[in-house]
């Protein structure tokens, strides 16, 4: 070999070692924000603007809390300038009203609520599936009209529990407000995270994070599959990453793990950020 050959043959190996190799790559920082569900916070003796600043410093640029969390409207909102934490949803899950959760996300700054089916096993499946529709197919509008996206989340209702099922029942709604809250750890019980993202991946508004073990759970029963920290369990998060690289997804995730002091919060936070790629 000559010495320009070994050159040109060095150069093309280094330059194959830069290329990013898929499932590491980072393609999500400046893109995705991290939030977390007020309810992780277990310590919620401080004020408001306090603990919302303590939360920006744990990693999260946001916080979702329900709508029977807000007490006092007004407070949350100004606790959310002080602190620069934006409340991006409000979750509504089995709220009668969803109207009024809508109006509360509006009021707080965010962009969308997140709503769940429910299942009643009393009713028929195409009721369950019929009504609850039409619950939410009613909230649209409303939704539109105060620029605030209304997302169902998958759940383990025993109900919506495949890809196809969600896609069906959203499009069958057809209304651009109605869209999809994606948890991806809630999957893992009945499918595979990434092939979800292949199926309703232009329907996902938001994303919720947390981890999934399905050896634990086999072991020790189906809730426990959750106790893992995020990244240590069975979700391929590369896989997850590639998926949502291939629809260009932007936007919010929220941790929903288990809650725990400060130190904690900000261990949820970097787990977050290595599992998506955000850093």
């Amino acid at each position: 070999m000559t010495r320009r050959s070994l050159l040109t043959t060095a150069a093309s190996a280094a330059a194959a070692l830069a290329l990013p190799v898929q499932g590491q790559t980072a393609p999500f920082k400046g893109k995705i924000r991290k939030c977390l569900k007020w309810g992780m916070v277990k310590d919620q003796s401080l004020p408001l603007p306090e603990t919302f600043r303590k939360l920006k410093a744990c990693g999260y640029d946001g916080v979702e809390p329900s709508f029977k969390h807000v007490k006092d409207a007004d407070a949350w909102l100004a606790a959310s300038k002080d602190s620069g934490l934006v409340i991006d949803c409000v979750v509504g899950a089995g709220e009668p009203d969803l109207n009024a959760v809508i109006d509360l996300a509006k009021k707080l700054g965010g962009d969308s609520v997140l709503v769940t089916t429910g299942y009643d096993q009393k009713k028929t499946w195409w009721d369950n599936w019929k009504e609850s529709q039409a619950k939410i197919k009613a909230a649209g509008p409303h939704g539109e009209k105060q620029g605030i996206k209304v997302l169902i989340e998958n759940v383990w209702a025993s109900f919506l529990i495949s890809p196809l099922d969600m896609q069906r029942y959203v499009e069958e709604i057809n209304h651009p407000f109605v869209g999809v809250h994606y948890d991806v750890g809630n999957v893992m019980r009945w499918g595979v995270a990434e092939h979800w993202i292949q199926v309703i991946g232009k329907h996902i508004g938001k994303l919720d994070i947390k981890e999934y073990d399905l050896s634990v759970a086999m072991k020790e029963g189906m809730g426990a599959g959750f106790k893992k920290p995020i990244g240590e369990g069975s979700i391929n998060w590369p896989a997850v990453r590639d998926e949502l690289q291939k629809i260009n997804y932007t936007g919010w995730a929220a941790a929903e793990v288990a809650g725990g002091d400060w130190d904690y919060l900000t261990d949820v936070a970097r787990r977050m950020d290595k599992v998506l790629g955000i850093v």
